[in-house]
């Protein structure tokens, strides 16, 4: 199991379902590719649980440009009130 807590910015992807992301930083990325072959349900997809402020969720990383990213589901934007370009504090388990 991997515990990490990381500091990032909430950035907005328009794809053709928008989402909103934080990227995780270079260290802990490299902690995540450590493990990926065992943690992985495919296309370098990981399943973690999040922490942001009293909100926890169960999502799955997502690979990007080298990188991993966590998308922030609606409810907690709502929850923690969120927007593009806050910075906030992310607490990650891994199994």
């Amino acid at each position: 199991m991997i515990n990490m807590q990381f500091h990032g910015v909430i950035w907005y992807w328009r794809g053709p379902a928008p989402w909103f992301f934080v990227t995780v930083p270079e260290l802990e990325c490299q902690q995540l590719k450590a493990i990926v072959r065992s943690v992985t349900y495919g296309w370098g997809m990981i399943p973690a649980t999040v922490t942001i402020g009293k909100t926890r969720w169960h999502t799955s990383l997502w690979p990007k440009d080298g990188s991993y990213i966590v998308p922030i589901k609606a409810h907690v934007q709502v929850a923690e009130c969120l927007f593009e370009g806050d910075e906030v504090h992310i607490r990650l388990e891994v199994d």
